[in-house]
């Protein structure tokens, strides 16, 4: 089918769409590269069936002819850039959603809406299943982003609803894999690239809170199930393994072979002091769950880093 993703350019975007062109789908990728960027989508450049619109899709979708799926995963992501794109991030979950949601009504496309763990916000449930509500503080540095994915699930549902829209939405926990952005804030990233510069890893907070890590591999896959799926109501994807972020550390500076040491900053407002979803929609209505254990998956990350950043610094005096 004919299918249109907004945020192609990214992290999560470029990635859907080289498994949708390779599964022989006709994309057009839309990506206004305010955090996303066209070396991602190097491959898919000059693909027969691939289309690259520069383009805010909050000013709208200029898109003809037939779409059979909209794929809307458009948004800032990391701690720095929503805090830094404040209001950007909360258009994009609002008036980009409801951009999105036109382009599929009026084409009769099915929508997927790309949410977040965020809207459990520091969870009072843990693991943390699709029917928290979650515990999210709606003034606070983070809310830009936990109340536009959380506002934007509200109107996917609402729309559906109210115009029989065929959509679906997932709540995509830590993703990790080649094509992070080095500097983009989030802690695989923020590991990796510390210890390939030799530089001392910052760890906040006391480091015993929790994160689930899933390859992005997996996270592609679980998404394109939820979408050829049945299931209108949100689905969890993501790894359940937890691992504390003091851990994650220590195995970033093994695999590595670095010799970076740990510094200790301060724990950020509103910081989720446990992450872990459960996944048994997924595992049940899907049939999927996650395939790449962490020690893999941060090879072939620490792999992609390393041949972005060049040679390692040679220790001083040699």
């Amino acid at each position: 089918m004919r299918v249109v993703v907004t945020g192609a350019a990214g992290f999560l975007g470029s990635h859907l769409c080289d498994r949708l062109v390779a599964d022989g789908h006709e994309v057009v990728g839309v990506d206004n590269l305010c955090t996303g960027s066209r070396e991602n989508l190097a491959a898919l450049l000059e693909h027969p069936r691939f289309r690259f619109l520069a383009h805010d899709v909050t000013l709208g979708l200029p898109v003809e002819g037939e779409v059979g799926g909209v794929f809307h995963l458009a948004s800032p992501a990391s701690p720095p850039d929503y805090l830094a794109l404040p209001l950007e991030t909360l258009a994009v979950g609002s008036t980009g959603t409801r951009v999105a949601l036109d382009l599929a009504r009026r084409t009769g496309a099915r929508f997927l809406f790309a949410s977040t763990s965020e809207v459990y916000g520091d969870p009072l449930v843990h693991p943390q299943p699709e029917t928290s509500w979650g515990n999210v503080n709606p003034i606070g540095p983070r809310s830009v982003y936990d109340e536009a994915k959380r506002f934007a699930e509200a109107l996917v549902t609402a729309t559906r609803r109210a115009h029989g829209v065929d959509t679906r939405i997932v709540r995509i926990f830590n993703t990790y894999g080649p094509r992070m952005r080095i500097h983009d804030g989030r802690v695989v990233s923020n590991f990796v690239g510390q210890a390939l510069r030799g530089e001392p890893i910052t760890l906040y907070g006391s480091g015993s809170q929790t994160r689930s890590f899933c390859y992005v591999s997996d996270l592609i896959e679980g998404v394109l199930r939820v979408f050829h799926g049945t299931r209108t109501d949100p689905v969890n994807l993501g790894n359940p393994t937890e691992w504390t972020i003091e851990q994650l550390a220590g195995l970033v500076i093994r695999l590595t072979g670095s010799g970076s040491t740990v510094v200790r900053q301060p724990l950020p407002e509103d910081d989720p002091k446990v992450r872990q979803p459960d996944i048994a929609v997924a595992r049940r209505e899907l049939g999927w769950e996650p395939a790449v254990p962490l020690e893999e998956g941060l090879r072939r990350t620490i792999d992609d880093f390393r041949a972005r950043l060049g040679p390692a610094p040679s220790p001083a005096g040699r």
